[in-house]
């Protein structure tokens, strides 16, 4: 695997035109990633704060809320770094051609283009959002209740992220599936322009879908989704309260030295 990728690496730079290099795959998932978690999960915390301190409550709904609106606002500002990834990844063009490629597709439809397929990524992503952070503050009480803790653990963290993240991977399945399928209808009509266009629609998609496969197809992948998200967003969970109680800490022990 690794000598088949090295090989295609290689092949895609002999290929490219001089003075330019097809940017890696790699390289453009962390160009996206990193911003994206930043936003998102700081505008999580201070959002759930916030709705905590204005309504003088911690409801369960709070974090179910502040998910959606935080995954929302993430969303909306990754937008243009997923369309560019997208691209990356499924012609990949050297930074030369992807520069063009966008100046085009902003000359012809406006700089509303750099947000195609914002609302099937919404659809999907902000549901998953808001599911995961309510599952996963109802399952770290859970836990910590029946373990006899003050404060969630990093096993605690990682279990219920594990756990929130499989039940939310697993409910908006069917908004992945339509937006996977709309990503290779864009992709088919760059190839083929000519092409019959067929329903863009979200709704109308997911009927199609369930039309020709039944409401299976409107969970096709849900092993590999649940093996993919599930351990995925126990790693990002229990890591982030790892690093946020350690600098707590850190921060609540410079304050003691200088008192």
């Amino acid at each position: 695997m690794g000598s088949w990728t090295t090989c295609m690496s290689a092949r895609m730079a002999m290929a490219a035109p001089p003075g330019t290099r097809p940017p890696p795959t790699s390289l453009a998932h962390w160009v996206m990633a990193v911003p994206a978690t930043v936003i998102y999960f700081t505008t999580y915390d201070q959002l759930r704060d916030y709705l905590q301190a204005r309504t003088g409550s911690r409801s369960h709904y709070i974090p179910l809320l502040a998910g959606a609106l935080a995954r929302l606002g993430a969303v909306t500002v990754i937008s243009p770094l997923e369309l560019i990834r997208t691209k990356m990844q499924s012609r990949q063009l050297s930074y030369r051609e992807l520069r063009v490629c966008i100046q085009s597709a902003v000359a012809q439809d406006g700089w509303l283009s750099l947000w195609r397929g914002w609302g099937p990524t919404v659809l999907r992503d902000v549901p998953f959002s808001a599911l995961y952070w309510f599952n996963y503050e109802l399952v770290r009480m859970w836990l910590c209740r029946h373990a006899w803790l003050d404060e969630a653990t990093f096993m605690v963290s990682f279990l219920s992220g594990a756990i929130s993240g499989a039940v939310a991977a697993v409910l908006t399945l069917p908004f992945d599936v339509v937006k996977t399928q709309r990503q290779i209808e864009l992709g088919d009509s760059e190839v083929h322009p000519v092409a019959a266009s067929k329903p863009s629609s979200t709704w109308l998609l997911m009927q199609r879908i369930r039309a020709e496969s039944g409401t299976r197809g409107l969970f096709a992948g849900f092993l590999p989704r649940v093996i993919k998200v599930a351990p995925a967003c126990a790693i990002m969970i229990s890591t982030y309260e790892f690093g946020k109680s350690f600098f707590q800490k850190l921060n609540q022990e410079r304050r003691l030295r200088g008192l």
